[in-house]
């Protein structure tokens, strides 16, 4: 009889325990660089805790960076200073493009942009793939958040065209599901890669970038950077998939019919859609000028849910019952002001020296390819992609511009390619749990078809991506 599972709270209690025996562990125990002082090496191997508790997880990560900074403050960092990622205006342009979903998803009008694009090119198993994605593709210029586009309003669509071919976890998912819901996730990592909002993380690697080596990210730079390879990737990714977990049923005539009619039940746009619409597309319509006419894009976004406030189209109560975004809001804030914090320190900048050292007569490009594969690959290791990110594009990209990599090709390559990753494992970012054990794919298929997407998305980008960027003048 094998032993009873630990209960959550022994889970919690071990895991916690860990996280104090690693930072005694690096604190006391590993040597000190003589370029950090004591109070900024024990402020490491706080951010460490703080990051390996994300990949293990004892508590959620909102708690676990709360208790970060307070241990932070504990070594002597000022209150102030400890909690000023909460005042920077990037955490507050991830939560409010949140809550901007979440009148998209409330009003109907991410289900109708959906049913739109199926009843356009949903004909075939794979032109259904096709639809969920250019919807994916669509909403990431604006929702920052993976769970809310994949699981929340694309997810429900995909599982209802499979049921209408009798296609149910098990014996039957093979028909179509199977396939539907694993060209959805690998087609959402494609999304989060090709846009500045295309995930919390970008919006704090981003931030990263201007504060370690310089290069400022915007909303525009970020879709010229990444439009192309992102495009070749959406035309690969469900072709590769299709050919690995062929449906059974290969032609679709009747998704169109059931787009249609679901269009139809909804009926004409109420005021409140085409307010969301006008909202959303106002918003993107700004961010992509913003070189232009230089507007901040997180006023711009305020601007927006401004609107859907005034209008009554999001109720404040509906705001603040988002529990998502206000989520976000404490660990992406939290978090921020730790990498800032941990900058300062010199510890970044120790390693990097150190690890270029080693390179000291290679070509950059060779190191960099080098570096993109690792860094792409420990992603096997995170259940994360602002984990991931965190822990590793700050010591790269500043060892990647010490080494004389151009300091844009750095910050895009690493950055985009972030994202890409999480196609890996069933665990990969916070919505591969809840496409996983809807049951239509099985763990062998998932794993398989994962790595075999992210060589042909490396393929691409560091190939395709690579000649687009440098007809870009990024090197």
């Amino acid at each position: 009889m094998p032993p009873p599972a630990p209960t959550p709270a022994r889970v919690r209690v071990r895991g916690l325990v860990a996280l104090l025996a690693l930072y005694l562990v690096i604190a006391y125990a590993v040597p000190r660089p003589e370029a950090v002082t004591p109070q900024g090496w024990r402020l490491a191997a706080i951010f460490g805790c703080v990051i390996v508790g994300m990949i293990i997880e004892p508590l959620p990560a909102s708690a676990l960076v709360l208790l970060g900074l307070t241990a932070m403050v504990a070594n002597g960092t000022p209150m102030r200073e400890a909690l000023g990622g909460f005042a920077e205006p990037s955490v507050w342009l991830v939560i409010v493009a949140m809550l901007i979903a979440r009148s998209m998803l409330d009003t109907g009008l991410a289900r109708r942009i959906a049913l739109v694009f199926i009843h356009a090119v949903g004909r075939s198993s794979l032109g259904v793939s096709y639809a969920l994605l250019m919807t994916d593709v669509t909403l990431a210029s604006g929702v920052p958040s993976i769970t809310a586009r994949s699981a929340g309003m694309l997810l429900p669509i995909a599982r209802r065209i499979a049921e209408l071919f009798d296609s149910h976890p098990g014996p039957t998912a093979g028909r179509m599901g199977t396939f539907l819901v694993a060209a959805l996730y690998q087609g959402s990592a494609v999304a989060c890669a090709m846009f500045f909002t295309g995930q919390a993380s970008n919006v704090l690697g981003a931030n990263l970038a201007a504060k370690l080596v310089n290069v400022e990210v915007t909303w525009s730079s970020w879709l010229v950077a990444a439009m192309v390879p992102g495009l070749a990737s959406c035309a690969v990714v469900p072709w590769v998939v299709h050919r690995m977990l062929t449906p059974g049923i290969t032609r679709t005539p009747e998704a169109p019919r059931f787009a249609a009619s679901e269009i139809q039940k909804m009926g004409p746009m109420s005021r409140n859609e085409w307010i969301t619409l006008g909202v959303f597309a106002g918003v993107g319509l700004l961010w992509m000028t913003s070189t232009w006419h230089r507007l901040d894009v997180t006023f711009v976004a305020l601007l927006g849910i401004g609107v859907l406030l005034l209008t009554g189209t999001m109720p404040w109560q509906a705001a603040t019952s988002e529990r998502a975004a206000w989520d976000v809001f404490v660990w992406y804030g939290g978090l921020l002001q730790m990498g800032t914090l941990l900058n300062a320190t010199g510890t970044t900048t120790v390693f990097a020296e150190t690890v270029g050292a080693l390179f000291v007569g290679t070509p950059w490009l060779a190191v960099l390819l080098g570096i993109l594969i690792i860094y792409f690959y420990t992603h096997y290791a995170f259940a994360s992609i602002t984990a991931h990110v965190l822990a590793m594009f700050p010591p790269f990209v500043v060892l990647l511009v010490g080494i004389g990599v151009p300091p844009q090709l750095a910050v895009y390559s690493l950055l985009c390619l972030a994202n890409l990753p999480a196609g890996l494992t069933h665990y990969g970012t916070t919505t591969g749990p809840i496409l996983f054990g809807v049951g239509y794919v099985s763990l062998a298929d998932w794993w398989r078809v994962g790595f075999v997407v992210s060589v042909a998305n490396l393929a691409i980008w560091l190939t395709l991506g690579f000649a687009w960027w440098k007809v870009l003048g990024l090197w």
